[in-house]
């Protein structure tokens, strides 16, 4: 089965993006062709071997051939007009705005291009960090507790130090900051407030255990990766976030109970619910005090979390014949001509 990796984007992660796309290169082989995004709304078909990231940054990917949008998938001009580019099914993996906010969504479900990634709603959920908390409160899920500060707003705490500090819409750990005492508090929103107007104020909780739940629904059943325990650090920051996101290797199962693993996969369940269907994505659970509680939904892993799965090509082939099918809405004028019936031939056209 083919794939066409579209990737790039116009967010602070469209490096991040590259660097995904170009693992993926190696995970996929010659089973992957690449659609490149660029900043200004551009694509460009990249061939698989110049998937080299100084490709991206000296601009030569301008001198790739342009495609543009159609009904069903992607085209290129030629001399005797526009040719269908065969794309096969399509994988999202524009990480941050415009990929995992539901815009790259919105675009693909109008030209009715099969993709592999988060639909509008998931999208949306699951990009705005206090959008997803209420959406785990509507699942009976625990999270940590928080604030929501605005920019125009007064900057005071309800929670003693240290405390964690997050842009409202964003990945990565861009922006994030562990605040230790009051006086670096302001430093640490001026920072958040450079990439949105929004963010999040968490409790900074000493000693939390992390595991990670990749996977996704498909006509087969569940497909569930390995459950990782991410390495200790005060928080994964942006090098850290970096390297992952070009993560090929395997890794080890976490050393976990068999209750507690099942019931980290049944919390993963309960967010994948029906919203999450044609999306393989990647839930970060804490666990403290006997209770599992949803600190992050990431719609578009990065390097999609091949490394927790034993046969990722095979899992996106699996999800690529499960995607939901749209409803199509074909107007039959039955109203406009029940009216032009009543009213006669006068009725204007």
């Amino acid at each position: 089965m083919k794939f066409t990796i579209l990737f790039g984007g116009a967010s602070y992660e469209h490096e991040i993006s590259i660097v995904s796309a170009i693992a993926l290169k190696k995970v996929l082989k010659d089973n992957a062709g690449f659609i490149f995004l660029d900043a200004e709304g551009g694509f460009y078909d990249i061939a698989p071997e110049k998937m080299k990231s100084n490709l991206f940054s000296s601009g030569d990917y301008k001198k790739e051939p342009r495609l543009h949008l159609a009904k069903g998938g992607f085209a290129k001009k030629g001399m005797l007009g526009s040719k269908t580019v065969e794309t096969g099914t399509l994988v999202n993996l524009v990480h941050g705005a415009q990929g995992e906010d539901g815009t790259l969504a919105a675009l693909l479900d109008f030209y009715a291009i099969p993709y592999i990634g988060p639909r509008k709603e998931a999208s949306v959920v699951s990009f705005n960090k206090w959008l997803t908390k209420l959406y785990a409160e509507g699942l009976s899920l625990l999270t940590v507790d928080y604030q929501l500060l605005r920019i125009d707003e007064e900057r005071q705490i309800d929670f003693d130090y240290p405390v964690i500090v997050k842009p409202v819409r964003l990945g990565s750990s861009i922006g994030v900051s562990i605040v230790k005492k009051p006086e670096e508090l302001d430093f640490a929103l001026d920072v958040a407030f450079e990439f949105d107007d929004e963010v999040l104020v968490e409790p900074f909780i000493e000693g939390i255990e992390e595991y990670n739940v990749a996977g996704c629904k498909t006509d087969e059943g569940w497909v569930i990766g390995r459950i990782e325990a991410p390495r200790k650090k005060e928080f994964l920051d942006f090098d850290q976030k970096y390297l992952d996101f070009a993560r090929t290797d395997s890794v080890q199962e976490a050393k976990i109970d068999e209750t507690l693993a099942n019931d980290l996969v049944e919390s993963f369940k309960k967010v994948y619910n029906t919203a999450f269907e044609g999306a393989v994505i990647r839930c970060d659970f804490f666990f403290a005090s006997g209770e599992i509680l949803l600190n992050e939904i990431n719609p578009i892993p990065g390097s999609m979390a091949n490394y927790l799965f034993d046969d990722f090509p095979a899992t996106l082939e699996k999800v690529a014949r499960a995607l939901p099918k749209p409803r199509r809405i074909r107007p039959d004028y039955a109203y406009i001509h029940k009216v032009q019936s009543a009213k006669g031939p006068k009725m204007g056209s």
